[in-house]
């Protein structure tokens, strides 16, 4: 007794239109919907990566506390202004945070990308911010005496992450765009 063969050998997958139609409607890309990026969740994963590597950058420069040792640089804030500058650090923490909440928020609603246009260009300008002040921290890594190559590592690793997180912003919100 002969078997048929199996249902897709030889011949091309073909869904149907109502398919492609509600594909391209929820926003996952072009005429067939089905071979698109997910820049949302891109995005989601890149911030993910950003704060672990912030969390990691911060985690290793006191690790010589753990060693008896003193994680103190040159230069100091005056005492009068750490609790400024710890607002300042939390508030830094946050907004990525922040804008992963709502980047899967967005995503969530994929018949209304329209409806989240604004904050995808918001997303965007936070995002090359953030690229930019890891450029002058990177360059103080490097020039500190007491530079730590470990800490330099960590401090290009977060600029490439945020330069990919700006490609794939600027994706994100021209994909929206009318």
């Amino acid at each position: 007794m002969a078997h048929p063969p199996p249902p897709f050998r030889g011949r091309a997958l073909r869904l149907p239109e109502s398919l492609h139609r509600a594909a391209a409607v929820a926003g996952h890309g072009g005429q067939s919907g089905i071979h698109s990026i997910d820049h949302a969740l891109r995005l989601r994963s890149l911030w993910l990566a950003y704060l672990l590597a912030m969390l990691f950058h911060v985690d290793l420069g006191l690790m010589p506390l753990f060693h008896g040792l003193s994680p103190e640089i040159a230069a100091q804030v005056p005492p009068a202004r750490l609790g400024l500058l710890f607002w300042a650090m939390l508030v830094y923490f946050l907004i990525p945070l922040g804008a992963l909440l709502r980047i899967a928020w967005a995503a969530s609603q994929p018949t209304r990308p329209g409806h989240w246009l604004r904050w995808r260009r918001t997303h965007f300008w936070i995002s090359v911010v953030y690229t930019l002040t890891n450029i002058p921290h990177l360059v103080a890594d490097i020039l500190v005496p007491d530079s730590r190559a470990d800490q330099v590592a960590l401090m290009a690793v977060l600029l490439l992450i945020g330069v990919l997180i700006n490609r794939e912003a600027w994706a994100w919100w021209r994909e929206a765009r009318p």
